[in-house]
């Protein structure tokens, strides 16, 4: 039977050199089997930036004489898991997952990116961040039962509590998904949500064209648009977005 991997991580910043120094997720599998939960923290060759600090409270003694990621029991159960019959739930898949392959570790498993999701199925929603829908979702309802059931501490931005919090998001996910796509497999469809980018034209929150969405640029403020395109980083949803917009794809 499938096993379903909810997992986050804390790393010392957001940059290329930036490294894991917090693994934590849980593991799922047959409502007969125990919950597998795993939090480790592990040591790093790169400082942990203050802003990183700032985050999520992780400071360099608590790191002290930790081992590698690698060398976690965490890290080396993660690889057990890793095939394709099983499934990766993550918030933001890309960034988790980029962090964990400068480790080794390269996801075989069917991914589920529940910040794509959110984004496909709560349109209505001003944000799709998980601390945004712990709240507007009540969420934070039943996470202190579901933390005294796995026996671990809600903080938000903490590896394993971040995915406390995205277990109760999943199933709300998974409600949603049945209500709306009532003849599919709810797993396969979140799959196949997550690899399709979403079309992002909610008005801009920021910049001189705050207010107007990427169709009102399209028409008033092309070059705005050409700015963005080289001078920001932006995600594959607002890529796609602007392509769409402006008739590059369809």
């Amino acid at each position: 039977m499938a096993k379903y991997i909810i997992l986050d991580t804390e790393t010392t910043g957001i940059s290329e050199n930036d490294r894991v120094i917090q693994l934590g997720y849980i593991v799922l599998g047959k409502p007969s089997e125990p919950i597998e939960v795993h939090n480790e923290f592990c040591s790093a060759d790169v400082e942990i930036g203050l802003g990183a600090m700032e985050t999520h409270h992780i400071t360099p003694e608590m790191i002290e004489g930790k081992p590698k990621c690698t060398d976690m029991r965490a890290y080396q159960r993660l690889v057990e898991l890793n095939s394709d019959d099983n499934y990766m739930i993550i918030h933001n898949a890309p960034f988790d997952l980029a962090m964990l392959e400068k480790e080794g570790f390269k996801n075989q498993m069917q991914l589920i990116d529940t910040l794509r999701c959110a984004k496909h199925l709560y349109t209505e929603e001003d944000f799709h961040r998980l601390q945004y829908l712990r709240y507007s979702l009540g969420l934070y309802k039943s996470e202190e039962a579901e933390a005294q059931k796995l026996g671990v501490q809600i903080k938000a931005h903490d590896a394993i509590g971040d995915v406390l919090i995205l277990k109760l998001f999943m199933s709300a996910l998974t409600k949603k998904v049945k209500e709306n796509f009532p003849n599919e497999n709810p797993m396969q469809k979140l799959v196949e949500l997550s690899s399709q980018p979403v079309y992002m034209n909610k008005p801009l929150r920021f910049g001189k064209n705050k207010g107007k969405t990427i169709e009102d640029l399209v028409i008033s403020d092309k070059g705005y648009i050409d700015w963005m395109r080289k001078n920001m980083d932006l995600d594959e949803d607002m890529v796609y977005t602007i392509k769409r917009a402006l008739g590059e794809i369809s």
